[in-house]
């Protein structure tokens, strides 16, 4: 046996890269089970996974080699390429993420930034559900109107909730939430298969 198949080189992940990646871990389980779609925690949660983001994406351009960008490519071509050699029972280290592991990353970022972005628009946008009950003037008017008319306005925000934004956001959220079930499947598989501690190298206080 070659030393890397006796002991295997620990991965090292900076602070940044572990204060971002559970940064992350903690928004998507806040909105995802503990805040109201649309509520102010909801939309304090969006912001803060924004702000990470914006961070990651800063330290992948000037933060340590295993951190930069630069240090695991996007490539189908790599990709193939290692699916090749788990078939064949070969194994290459990687200092940062391996060819798999790389897209899953890009593909979780991607879809992360279009739930952030169609969030962020949906609460910008002037004629939302929500701004509109809650100004003065749509308050007299709907003490004035009748039932009907209430009905109809009732019926004209659910539609507009329903709008492109609103079914871009929950479809990029649903794709989220499959990727993550994959993402956790590929680790769990790269431990057996690499003997590296992939989780317990991403803890504060691991190197």
């Amino acid at each position: 046996m070659t030393a890397t198949e006796t002991t295997p080189a620990s991965r090292r992940w900076d602070p940044v890269v572990k204060l971002t990646h559970w940064t992350v871990v903690a928004a998507v389980v806040a909105n995802g089970l503990i805040t109201e779609a649309g509520s102010t925690p909801h939309l304090w949660v969006g912001y803060a996974l924004a702000a990470t983001l914006v961070l990651r994406l800063i330290w992948g351009v000037i933060g340590p080699a295993e951190a930069r960008f630069s240090a695991f490519p996007p490539s189908p071509r790599r990709a193939l390429a290692h699916i090749r050699e788990i078939v064949a029972g070969r194994r290459t280290e990687h200092a940062s993420h391996n060819p798999l592991g790389a897209l899953m990353v890009y593909a979780i970022w991607s879809v992360l930034a279009v739930i952030v972005v169609t969030g962020l628009l949906m609460v910008s946008a002037p004629d939302t559900p929500e701004r509109a009950a809650a100004s003065p003037v749509a308050m007299v008017a709907t003490l004035d109107r009748d039932g009907d008319e209430r009905e109809e306005l009732g019926e004209a925000g659910e539609e507009h909730e329903e709008g492109p934004l609103t079914e871009i956001h929950e479809t990029a959220v649903n794709l989220l939430y499959g990727l993550i079930v994959l993402h956790i499947a590929g680790v769990v598989f790269e431990t057996r298969r690499s003997g590296r501690r992939i989780v317990l190298a991403m803890l504060p206080g691991r190197r």
